[in-house]
């Protein structure tokens, strides 16, 4: 199913929740929908599925006006936080509860639900109860129930939220292939931005009731609209008053005669800061001095603090390389920054540095 939503805006009394959404999605993708918690993504999806009204706007199905066609004539599946299982019903009964509603025969339900369990790892687990499962499993038939009638858009509202880290992990995959599979178009709510940059073939990033940004998951990490967006999706290091750095001069598109200009952000990411030991001879002119102030274990890399006296960043630091402690002095190449204004993003390469950014294995 191909959706389109031109102009929507949802109000709640004098608050105005969703204010002239557009976006499209193609059919068969896996669309991650974020943004931070009352941006308007839980009231996009209600709308989508038809459990609250524009105010004002359209919904479109395979171009056919959806606006307000009822909630059972529109061919969606759910999936919730909370799972929504039926308690008093076997794991079978669960999965089978949307084909008997669409009175299919006994033989169709039986053999849509067996081939559903079966993909869904939970073959030998029929005649259970919800209580008598664990979180994956009760949120894998969830997903199984909703796929049950072939429905042509699936809602995913939050779903993995209730799972612990590990399990999480390995659901987002299998929530990955589950939509190559079934190809079935998805929306998907979630605050977890690793968890949608992961799954999602695009992202519809939403702050305050608008969309701030919607393309690949590539797309918007490596050209953010705002500085939000940079912010919100990623780590960023946010310098809030620039500092000439060497390489990177007084900029033209943030300073006038000499004053920084207003509602100005500059961004480095971490992956655009290489540290490396004081004496290195290469970035003797190209990078600047600081200090290690604080060193975190991540797994499979070292957070490190820096001070260079002017400003304070961090930067990730594989564990093959070098271990730097507190204190240790530090040569920092800063390889590129972005600039937001009001108008426009600007990246700015740095001007002394001879070697492109590295790739670090």
């Amino acid at each position: 199913m191909h959706i389109e939503v031109k102009n929507l805006n949802k109000n709640f009394g004098a608050f105005h929740a969703i204010k002239d959404v557009n976006f499209s999605i193609t059919k068969g993708h896996l669309v991650g929908l974020i943004g931070p918690s009352g941006g308007g993504k839980t009231s996009i999806l209600r709308m989508l599925s038809g459990l609250e009204s524009p105010t004002t706007g359209d919904i479109y199905f395979d171009g056919k006006l959806a606006t307000h066609l009822p909630v059972q004539e529109r061919g969606i599946g759910f999936v919730f936080q909370s799972y929504a299982l039926f308690k008093h019903m076997t794991v079978f009964d669960n999965v089978a509860y949307g084909l008997k509603v669409l009175k299919k025969p006994k033989e169709v339900i039986h053999d849509r639900v067996t081939y559903l369990l079966n993909l869904m790892g939970l073959a030998g687990n029929e005649r259970k109860y919800p209580h008598q499962l664990s979180g994956g499993q009760r949120q894998r038939v969830a997903f199984a129930r909703a796929l049950a009638p072939e429905p042509q858009l699936l809602l995913l509202d939050e779903p993995f939220a209730a799972i612990d880290a590990k399990i999480r992990k390995e659901l987002r995959l299998w929530l990955r292939n589950l939509i190559d599979e079934f190809k079935v178009t998805t929306l998907f709510v979630t605050h977890d931005q690793d968890e949608a940059i992961e799954v999602a073939d695009e992202i519809i990033l939403v702050q305050g009731g608008k969309i701030e940004q919607q393309g690949s998951p590539w797309e918007i990490y490596t050209k953010p609209a705002s500085s939000f967006v940079a912010s919100f999706i990623g780590e960023s290091n946010v310098i809030s008053q620039y500092t000439p750095l060497v390489g990177f001069p007084y900029l033209n598109e943030i300073q006038q005669d000499g004053k920084w200009l207003p509602d100005v952000n500059v961004l480095i990411r971490p992956e655009s800061i290489e540290v490396r030991p004081h004496d290195v001879s290469h970035l003797a002119t190209a990078g600047e001095k600081g200090t290690v102030t604080h060193v975190h274990f991540r797994g499979d890399s070292w957070y490190l603090e820096i001070d260079t006296g002017s400003i304070k960043l961090f930067a990730y630091q594989s564990v093959k390389e070098k271990i730097y402690r507190p204190g240790d002095e530090v040569n920092i190449l800063i390889h590129q920054i972005s600039v937001f204004t009001k108008t426009e993003n600007v990246v700015i390469e740095n001007q002394a540095k001879q070697d492109p950014l590295p790739v670090f294995i």
